[in-house]
């Protein structure tokens, strides 16, 4: 009798411990967390990549150049190939985390490049070229990922702007044009996709540090983006103006107040995993101080760009 007993208490033990291992599996399986992000050969991209799978989620981090990324494909990242701007690209995208994953948590929309000069400078082909990847590009990723998270009830997607985003001064416009127009679509698609349990989330750096070992730059004028300068079609009119975005370093991921890629990444990750994300986060002093910059008057910032003129006369 009391061998039974004991036979069926030992049994008891047996199953309680089972479930618990089962319980333990399906929460852990749940506890993990599917992220995506684009650009990640170097700069945001790269640093954003090491930080969520370090902390333990599932990255699939892609690039233009799968080989580029190498490195972090040894460090435990799913890598992919991905062109933003090619349709072929995301579709594969979608099915590939589609098969591999339960649900996709979190798109950081971070490829994106800088151009630099007068507007008139700039060829149509130049001006289009510069909305295909910072805005088209987000744009056709979202639009293709929106219906897996809808269907989890539940993600992020985080887009990453810049400080030019809020304010544009002489010689940004392209650029800031093409990030002013991606933040006012963040801003719109915030208000729709509420409903499903979705945030939308907006970065806006200054300019990025430059990497020494990784120069390819993707985002946020990281880079020596002053070569930039040199591509434009020169007209000959703002020869001054093209001295001041050399001579000032306003540009580039070496100026003054340049934040470090490492900085913009923990605003990513914090953005991705606060459980009530702001909707912009402005990484580094020169980005807090600039976006006010847009609460001016006109006439005040353009009465600095003219002390910036006569100055360099």
């Amino acid at each position: 009798m009391d061998k039974n007993r004991h036979r069926d208490v030992s049994s008891l033990h047996v199953r309680q411990i089972d479930w618990l291992l089962s319980y333990y599996r399906i929460r852990t399986c749940m506890s993990e967390q599917t992220v995506l992000i684009t650009g990640c050969s170097s700069g945001v991209g790269y640093a954003s990549a090491l930080s969520f799978v370090e902390a333990g989620w599932e990255v699939y981090a892609t690039a233009r150049d799968k080989a580029d990324i190498q490195s972090l494909d040894e460090r435990g990242c799913h890598t992919a190939t991905l062109d933003i701007t090619n349709q072929n690209h995301i579709e594969e995208m979608q099915a590939q985390i589609g098969d591999e994953q339960e649900r996709l948590d979190c798109i950081v929309n971070n490829t994106g490049f800088g151009q630099f000069g007068p507007v008139e400078d700039f060829s149509p082909e130049q001006f289009h070229r510069q909305f295909a990847v910072n805005v088209f590009g987000p744009h056709r990723l979202i639009r293709e990922m929106l219906p897996m998270m809808r269907e989890a009830g539940t993600g992020r997607i985080i887009n990453i702007s810049s400080v030019a985003g809020a304010v544009a001064f002489p010689g940004g416009g392209v650029y800031a044009g093409s990030k002013a127009a991606l933040e006012a679509m963040s801003d719109a698609l915030r208000g729709e996709v509420e409903p499903y349990g979705i945030d939308v989330i907006i970065i806006q750096p200054g300019p990025v540090k430059t990497n020494p070992e990784t120069q390819i730059s993707h985002n946020s004028a990281t880079g020596d983006a002053t070569k930039s300068l040199s591509k434009t079609e020169q007209s000959g009119a703002y020869s001054t103006l093209y001295a001041i975005l050399t001579d000032t370093r306003l540009i580039g991921g070496d100026g003054l107040g340049a934040v470090d890629a490492e900085e913009v990444a923990s605003d990513v990750f914090k953005a991705a995993s606060e459980p009530d994300p702001r909707p912009r986060y402005q990484s580094g002093r020169l980005a807090s101080i600039g976006v006010f910059a847009q609460y001016l008057p006109a006439q005040w910032r353009d009465s600095l760009y003219r002390v910036l003129y006569e100055r360099s006369d």
